[in-house]
């Protein structure tokens, strides 16, 4: 059985890192930091939508390429390992995918070619104070009225919610959960903008009796809790991949550094500890690698994948911070210096290991999941 990538994963992979590496660098991130500029490549974004990329994973009757999760994943992976300034995961992964597997038609031809042609753009709102799972709500409530659902409540972290056309969230009702299409021009929402260690335009989302009508309800009840579930579980690998892109790239900064950087004449590499501690960063990688991968296949297959993405997303915080720490310590005085890039990428492996649940947390969960027979690890 041949395990590596089909042609069309390479394909899209290799497209993906060619245009991400060409258009993204140390100093094009520079104008960013700080909050000196929206913090979004619109010219890249372009050029992601010229080139099909946008789409990868939207189906060919809209304007997509009609490829899978899969290969959509590969795609964050290379936007993490050049953290490029895009709203990719919340655009593609959080909402265009729940609207193509979810949507009614209307819904479909409403968002899906805007999304392949980069004219449109959709955010999530998947965080709430002090709950930072997708799939359980507990600050957002919603209400029916006729046709209508009317909600209140308060998300936040929610990224570019300010120019987004949409954005999907989630609200607790008497049966379930309600997946919705919030228009943020809707009457009762209010946006504050939040300030971030990556920079990442980001908002508190706080909901006044905002009032959604049936167009724009993606699921309710029972099914809007399978909805959520899911749209949490995809998000929370794709997010494993962008950390896996980031920490392949700090871990191969620092073998470069290493590669050069002399003391007393001699290359750093050549000295034992710091091999060791690179080496222990190579197989760290690798791990996070295998488990992000397996994570996406089974999703990709539609199989059952809660204790695969629970399992990535604590290999995703633990690696992060282990190859974060590393690569500073490797560095020396150059890691924390502003005018080399390694920098950034321990802002956003410290931001990736926290979102969507830390690896202490999403391991309780597991733990949880085991005693009471629900998961089997071996």
């Amino acid at each position: 059985m041949d395990f590596g990538f089909s042609e069309q994963q390479r394909d899209v992979q290799n497209l993906a890192r060619d245009i991400l590496n060409d258009n993204v660098s140390a100093q094009s991130l520079s104008q960013y930091d700080d909050y000196k500029a929206e913090r979004f490549d619109r010219d890249l974004w372009n050029k992601l939508a010229q080139a099909g990329l946008l789409g990868v994973a939207v189906d060919e009757e809209y304007g997509g390429m009609g490829f899978g999760f899969f290969e959509l994943a590969l795609l964050l992976e290379e936007a993490g390992r050049t953290i490029a300034p895009l709203p990719l995961m919340s655009h593609l992964i959080s909402a265009a995918l729940p609207i193509q597997k979810f949507g009614s038609d209307a819904q479909k031809q409403q968002w899906l070619p805007g999304v392949a042609s980069g004219e449109s753009l959709l955010t999530a709102a998947l965080s709430e104070a002090y709950n930072d799972d997708p799939a359980q709500p507990w600050l957002t409530t919603a209400k029916t009225e006729g046709d209508t659902l009317v909600i209140s409540g308060e998300k936040t972290n929610v990224p570019f919610a300010h120019i987004a056309n949409r954005i999907l969230l989630a609200a607790k009702t008497s049966d379930g959960l309600a997946v919705v299409l919030l228009d943020p021009k809707a009457k009762g929402v209010t946006l504050s903008a939040q300030q971030v260690t990556t920079y990442e335009p980001q908002f508190v989302l706080t909901l006044e009796n905002v009032r959604v009508d049936a167009a724009d309800i993606l699921a309710v009840g029972v099914d809007g809790q399978a909805a959520m579930q899911w749209i949490a579980e995809c998000s929370t690998v794709a997010l494993c991949a962008h950390q896996l892109g980031a920490s392949d790239k700090a871990m191969r900064m620092t073998a470069s550094y290493t590669a050069e950087r002399k003391q007393f004449g001699v290359l750093i590499s050549t000295f034992q500890a710091v091999g060791h501690r690179a080496a222990n960063c190579f197989i760290d990688v690798e791990c996070l690698r295998l488990n992000t991968y397996q994570a996406i296949s089974r999703l990709d297959g539609g199989l059952d994948a809660t204790n695969e993405v629970q399992i990535a997303k604590i290999w995703a915080g633990d690696v992060g911070h282990r190859v974060s720490y590393a690569a500073q310590h490797l560095h020396g005085g150059a890691g924390i210096d502003r005018d080399y890039p390694l920098w950034r990428y321990c802002l956003w492996l410290r931001h990736n290991e926290i979102a969507l649940g830390s690896s202490a947390k999403t391991l309780a969960k597991l733990g949880k999941r085991i005693a009471a027979g629900e998961a089997f690890c071996s």
